[in-house]
Parts: C-alpha cells; sequence; structure tokens
C-alpha cells in the first residue's frame, strides 16, 4: 500500500524482467485541496513502483499544473452534477505519459511569450511545456478532453 491507502501498481513488467506491455495507473482526482495532495502522492508513489523515482519531481510539476489547469478551467464549466478529473499515468520502455481528463472542451491556452513570467497565474502550461519532451491535448467525446504530457524515462544527467 501507498501512502494514499490504495494498492500500489504493479511495478512496470519490462522492468522486472517479467516482459508485457506498458504499465498504467489511473486516479480519479477530487476537486480539492486534499485531491490536488493526493494527486501528488499517487503520483510518486507509483513512479516508486516503476523505478522511476529519478523523474519524481517533474512528474509532480507537471502533474500539479495539469490538474490545477482542469480544475481552474474545466470544471467551473462543467455541467451539475459532481465533476470529474482523472489522473492518469501510462509507462512505455522510453516514455512516461501523464494525462488529465475533465469536462470541458476547450483546449488548454498555451502563450510562451506573453511577458506573463512575472503574473501569478497563467504560467502553468509553461512550465509543462520546458519539462515535457511532448505535450498535447485531444477531445474525449462527447464530451471533455484530456491534456497529456510526456516525460523520457531515460536517467537525468
Amino acid at each position: 500500500m501507498g501512502r494514499t491507502g490504495l494498492p500500489l501498481p504493479a511495478p512496470y513488467p519490462g522492468r522486472s524482467g517479467l516482459g508485457g506491455g506498458p504499465a498504467s495507473a489511473v486516479l480519479r482526482v477530487a476537486c480539492s485541496g486534499e485531491g490536488f495532495a493526493r494527486a501528488r502522492v499517487f503520483t510518486r508513489d507509483t513512479l516508486r513502483g516503476w523505478s522511476l523515482e529519478h523523474r519524481g519531481d517533474d512528474a509532480v510539476l507537471v502533474v500539479t499544473e495539469l490538474v490545477s489547469n482542469a480544475v481552474t478551467h474545466a470544471v467551473p464549466s462543467a455541467a451539475a452534477g459532481a465533476p470529474e478529473v482523472r489522473l492518469g499515468l501510462a509507462l512505455s520502455p522510453a516514455r512516461l505519459t501523464l494525462s488529465v481528463s475533465d469536462p470541458g472542451d476547450d483546449g488548454p491556452v498555451f502563450n510562451p511569450s506573453d511577458g506573463s513570467a512575472l503574473r501569478e497565474h497563467g504560467r502553468g502550461l509553461c512550465i509543462v511545456d520546458a519539462l515535457a519532451e511532448e505535450w498535447g491535448w485531444s477531445p474525449r467525446p462527447p464530451a471533455g478532453k484530456t491534456v497529456w504530457a510526456a516525460l523520457s524515462t531515460r536517467p537525468l544527467t
């Protein structure tokens, strides 16, 4: 069990020598400070289980920014009912993909050179862009979207 009280995902099969396909883990994120904290702990615990502790800081920062964007921009415009934000982690041999799905239909707005470096808000995707090898988004029919970012699994030099 991880610190969240949830079972840890199984180690990535390719790293344990058992063979097999990519590993994945999913968490429903509550739209609260507690939900954000749980998403960060879930990410760290999952990466530890996959022997990717060296990507923990970057992954947690990317997850924090993506979840924050979902809660700030997509959840308030969601239809009545409990809004759902889902965090997904997927591991293949060369990359770790972090994804956040939310009920909003509008794509993220990325303004890399708008002079916002000193602003309190609006820098999240700039941080994601700086840390990820690539990132993007796709619609999730019938409503919603998924924003994702990919990090290399190679050890940092």
